[in-house]
């Protein structure tokens, strides 16, 4: 069995009755589970109200780095995310590829995401591009020993991802693992150990060879884990089981109901 450990379930377009077929067609390909993962506070209860009827889904709250019209006061972050139904802060990060001049309110909220982590201790999803250097410090600054999390579409560098499993973080792959263009990211993926590996899809975007050029779907989860399987010389069945337990081994409030 599988997880999509990172989907944006809200951005898909569908109606329920679409999103209801997109989860069913990946549940008949062994996805178990789905983490919808909120890009705006300010939209988090319509994120909510989307998915909050399917048992197979959980969510996180939190705000894209890239997202910082949305911004929210600290306090504001903590009274959201207290919700029972929040498992997870996120995504949060920092991304200076294509929004540099937000640095100063990217690392501000950033700090709010990590304080709010580590007081509701729930885990951290980061979102992280071209600042390398500035997630693994103020991670080692403001983080409690006992707040853990992921680096979620991961393509930085070995040495990054093993900065972060230092700190107890685990290191998530999307389908761009399996594009032309990622070479280096491939020797990464294999150096990278098993039990600190998660899979993802980013749905609605980065959708895995061979469906590029289409709509991304949690379902295509399977060919990201087909291709880093390949990867790491494992078969398709035990990288499933390792980045599957690795993912309820992170997301401890998840209540686990296998297929």
């Amino acid at each position: 069995m599988l997880v999509d450990s990172h989907c944006h379930l809200d951005r898909l377009g569908f109606d329920d009755e679409q999103l209801s077929d997109a989860l069913n067609a990946a549940e008949k390909r062994g996805i178990e589970h789905f983490l919808c993962v909120s890009v705006s506070v300010k939209e988090f209860p319509e994120m909510l109200e989307k998915v909050h009827n399917y048992n197979r889904v959980s969510v996180s709250c939190g705000v894209h780095p890239l997202h910082q019209e949305d911004a929210c006061s600290y306090d504001e972050l903590l009274d959201m995310a207290s919700k029972d139904e929040v498992i997870a802060i996120g995504e949060t990060g920092l991304d200076y590829f294509y929004s540099a001049d937000t640095k100063e309110v990217q690392i501000q909220s950033f700090i709010d995401h990590i304080k709010v982590a580590n007081t509701l201790n729930k885990p951290l999803i980061i979102h992280t591009r071209d600042a390398k250097e500035d997630t693994i410090e103020l991670l080692k600054k403001y983080l409690e020993p006992n707040t853990v999390g992921v680096l979620h579409c991961f393509t930085e560098t070995l040495p990054m991802a093993l900065a972060a499993i230092e700190l107890g973080f685990y290191i998530s792959i999307s389908g761009i693992v399996t594009f032309n263009s990622a070479k280096e990211l491939r020797e990464v993926v294999k150096a990278i150990p098993l039990d600190r590996l998660l899979v993802e899809t980013d749905s609605p975007w980065l959708a895995p060879v061979p469906h590029r050029g289409k709509q991304n779907q949690p379902a295509y989860v399977l060919e990201v884990a087909e291709f880093i399987a390949e990867l790491k010389g494992v078969t398709t069945a035990e990288l499933a089981k390792i980045t599957t337990d690795n993912f309820y081994r992170l997301f401890s409030r998840i209540e686990r109901t296998p297929l």
